[in-house]
């Protein structure tokens, strides 16, 4: 039997906030419902077939709605986003409506909200779910892509934004 030694959430988020990760937002929609969720863990899986993976926390039951709506679109955010992560971090009190008039979004493919502008956006749909203790890392094929023009690249580090 393997000896688990655990480490501690709090030394641990410390740990992290030391990595740097592109800042994007996750958006999925099921019927008149949207929701949209600030992350940095989500990376590449394959070209092919093309697939993303993104992590999300479970304890959130608003974010139930990515589990079951079968789709989710990733948007990379450049450094001239800031305001749009910020409203979709949950550190404000924006009504889920304010925060999707924060910016433009349309759809590609499978209907979930993309952000007009994105340095990339990569449209999905779920392929897989795997359940974590405290996240879920949800697999999307991708089913579309959009870019824009090259801008620099919001990163977040050291619990603050930075351009790249």
């Amino acid at each position: 039997m393997l000896n688990r030694q655990h480490i501690d959430p709090g030394l641990y988020r410390d740990a992290m906030s030391r990595y740097a990760g592109h800042v994007q937002l996750v958006t999925t929609a099921m019927g008149e419902l949207r929701r949209g969720v600030t992350i940095t863990a989500a990376c590449s899986v394959s070209d092919n077939p093309a697939s993303v993976l993104i992590c999300l926390n479970n304890t959130n039951p608003k974010n139930e709605i990515f589990f079951r709506s079968g789709v989710f679109a990733l948007n990379t955010l450049g450094a001239h986003h800031q305001a749009v992560a910020d409203a979709f971090s949950g550190r404000s009190a924006l009504t889920n409506d304010d925060r999707f008039a924060s910016a433009r979004f349309d759809t590609l493919v499978t209907g979930a909200p993309v952000l007009f502008d994105a340095l990339a956006a990569f449209d999905c749909r779920v392929i897989d779910i795997k359940e974590m203790p405290t996240h879920n890392v949800v697999f999307g094929e991708v089913a579309a892509v959009r870019f824009s023009e090259k801008h620099p690249a919001l990163i977040y580090m050291n619990r603050d934004y930075h351009a790249l």
